[in-house]
């Protein structure tokens, strides 16, 4: 694949494109320009909610973001959500009584559009006090479809938190990890970065085969998996989970390494 030029490159944000001071690398931007100004566009695909994608814009002002795993679609330049792939009322119902029911320590917290609600007792890690986000009941919380709906254990490890929520879970909805503690991630079912990836592709006339896609942890995985079985580009950074790393394609530098430009400038 010595001559493979992609149509459409696309990154994870923190580890991956964000450097450990959460910059972007000059070489990184310098990257993402030049295949901008041959015609390839590049997608954020992140965990993170829109209303974390401000800081961003200052370096990547214009363009989609998938944000929420594949659940949103965010247009960068307006700073509007266009489109939601959503948690249904009844999903969120029986996860979150069967999670409460197997593990009481459990404390819920929701995303949707712009807006972040918690449980009281739910210890947010970053923005307590920013604008969007404030205090809910469970019984409000879970009265409308959400974006991603988010369980939080204070307790438990991130591996026996994450198996609980598997098995309560089960088929009902997607489950996604990309933190180091007892946080869990749930989406819609069978939402993840590639369907958002893949419905990027298919407004542009493209496929799998055409993305590059960078990342490093297990919320990267079915990303990877659809891109590298396109034939597209899988690329796991060199701090990347050991999951990723079992389905990429490539594996370049750590992103304090500015493995996403080392990378894209040998594509050329």
């Amino acid at each position: 694949m010595s001559d493979w030029k992609p149509g459409l490159i696309a990154s994870d944000m923190d580890g991956t494109l964000l450097r450990s001071d959460e910059t972007v690398a000059p070489a990184t931007l310098a990257e993402i320009a030049r295949w901008g100004e041959a015609g390839v566009p590049f997608v954020l695909a992140t965990g993170r909610p829109p209303r974390w994608m401000v800081a961003i814009r200052e370096v990547v002002p214009t363009g989609t973001a998938v944000c929420c795993n594949g659940a949103v679609m965010l247009d960068l330049g307006a700073f509007e959500v266009t489109h939601e792939r959503t948690v249904s009322v009844e999903v969120l119902q029986r996860v979150t009584a069967g999670l409460r029911a197997a593990q009481p320590g459990t404390w819920f917290a929701v995303e949707y559009g712009l807006e972040f609600r918690h449980e009281p007792v739910y210890q947010p890690r970053w923005d307590v006090n920013a604008a969007g986000v404030a205090e809910a009941t469970l019984e409000e919380m879970v009265a409308e479809p959400v974006a991603k709906l988010l369980a939080r254990h204070e307790q438990l490890s991130r591996e026996e938190f994450i198996a609980l929520v598997d098995d309560v879970v089960g088929d009902l909805a997607t489950v996604t990890n990309s933190s180091s503690d007892a946080l869990v991630e749930i989406s819609a079912k069978g939402v993840t970065k590639a369907t958002g990836l893949a419905d990027v592709c298919a407004q542009r006339g493209l496929t799998a085969a055409d993305v590059v896609f960078f990342g490093d942890m297990p919320n990267d995985v079915a990303a990877f998996e659809w891109v590298r079985d396109g034939g597209g580009r899988a690329v796991a950074m060199g701090n990347a989970h050991p999951d990723v790393l079992a389905a990429a394609t490539d594996v370049t530098d750590t992103n304090d390494e500015d493995g996403v430009a080392r990378f894209l400038a040998s594509l050329h």
